[in-house]
């Protein structure tokens, strides 16, 4: 067995929702200053017929996001990112990092989605090695758009 197979056996990586926990606490210095931010669709309707001005499903996952969020990532609530058939949507970006948007969330998401943002925020290019993202996060990528100042010398990394 190769010394990074032994390594993948273990099973000392934190379990799901536990980096948010830790990036609300003592890790949050890790995580401020890094200019990461979620950005949550707020005029999702999930393909739910919302009537007059009934609270939108992406409304509601922000509002329950925001009680998650680790310390020092920023969240910001968008008008639209053009996904209404995958669910709600959301996009994770930052200065020098890989931006992804992803969908398919409801409003019970919250806890899944603030991990998810956290592991983003704690990896300095953006990119969450693949082992460590979470069945959705796996499943539900719409789009991985490169940095604007990335270097075409550099391979890319943390993708399998």
């Amino acid at each position: 067995m190769a010394p990074s197979d032994a390594q993948d056996a273990t099973d000392d990586r934190p379990a799901p929702g536990a980096v948010a926990d830790t990036a609300r606490g003592t890790g949050a210095e890790t995580i401020r200053g890094t200019g990461a931010e979620l950005l949550v669709c707020v005029k999702c309707r999930r393909g739910i017929d919302t009537p007059g001005e009934a609270r939108r499903p992406g409304k509601v996952l922000a509002d329950r996001v925001a009680g998650e969020m680790p310390e020092g990532l920023a969240l910001r609530e968008v008008e639209c990112l053009s996904n209404c058939d995958r669910g709600c949507s959301v996009a994770l970006r930052g200065p020098g990092r890989w931006t992804f948007v992803y969908g398919n969330f409801t409003e019970e998401d919250a806890g899944l989605l603030a991990d998810g943002a956290a592991r983003y925020a704690l990896a300095p290019d953006g990119l969450v090695p693949w082992r460590e993202r979470s069945e959705h996060f796996k499943r539900n990528c719409i789009a991985r758009i490169p940095p604007a100042d990335i270097d075409p010398a550099l391979p890319e990394t943390s993708n399998g």
